[in-house]
């Protein structure tokens, strides 16, 4: 059975200031029965390793460097994360595939390199608007996991995270049935390439807009497994009414 997983992304978010947002949100869950990762921006990692060490929370990078080391000023790979106390990252999502040209094949490489340094990897695919609309949705989706997703990975090693890219900021919430349109083809998709035991293992979380108005409605869909959150993770108040309504799911 799929154990169910709350990730935040911080995104480009946080000042030491915010580390007393992850006492607070381990104060509110000191056990879990979900998995709880949060992903701060590279400059938190050490201190947030060290704040949730002996919490449920789990710590994870935003993306990585396909290379161990070298000359890439700026970048950090996957060993540099695990050497701060990162146990996962997420890789591929919409902003990075947007703001920095990252392709499914990148993404692929660099998925390689963190499963390659002991992480778990949070792929992210998903549509934007002019996507969903030329009604090609489920064409996106699928070369986005052939493309991205390497083929070491299992179910303890990859998550992959669903996120409409015109749901992220924006307010606006696909409908339960084309979110659960888009994870059972994930499912299908996934059992398809890897086989029926791994296809099944792979957890996957939507990350779109999730608030606590409407966790519980989203957690209740087929083959959401957990949630990518977004804005709604930097805040412990906000995230704490998210992780609970998906241990009752």
């Amino acid at each position: 059975m799929r154990r169910k997983m709350a990730a935040g992304n911080w995104k480009m978010n946080g000042l030491k200031s915010s580390l007393a947002e992850l006492e607070k949100l381990a104060r509110a869950h000191p056990t879990a029965s979900c998995d709880l990762l949060i992903c701060p921006p590279a400059t938190l990692l050490c201190a947030a390793a060290t704040t949730c060490g002996n919490s449920a929370i789990r710590i994870g990078g935003q993306t990585c460097h396909e290379a161990t080391s070298g000359a890439h000023t700026g970048d950090i790979s996957a060993q540099m994360l695990r050497d701060a106390g990162a146990t996962a990252v997420i890789l591929g999502h919409s902003e990075r595939r947007q703001d920095h040209d990252e392709r499914s094949e990148d993404v692929r490489l660099l998925a390689q390199s963190a499963q390659s340094a002991g992480l778990q990897t949070v792929i992210c695919v998903g549509e934007s608007l002019f996507q969903r609309d030329a009604t090609n949705t489920l064409d996106i989706i699928g070369a986005q996991l052939s493309l991205s997703i390497p083929d070491s990975s299992t179910g303890e090693n990859l998550v992959v995270a669903y996120e409409p890219v015109w749901a992220i900021g924006s307010g606006l919430t696909p409908t339960t049935d084309q979110i659960g349109e888009v994870h059972d083809f994930m499912r299908a998709r996934l059992e398809q390439r890897f086989g029926y035991g791994v296809g099944k293992s792979v957890r996957l979380l939507y990350g779109g807009s999730v608030k606590p108005a409407n966790a519980a409605e989203i957690f209740a869909i087929s083959n959401v497994d957990g949630a990518l959150v977004g804005g709604a993770s930097l805040k412990a108040d906000d995230f704490a009414p998210i992780i609970a309504a998906l241990e009752e799911a």
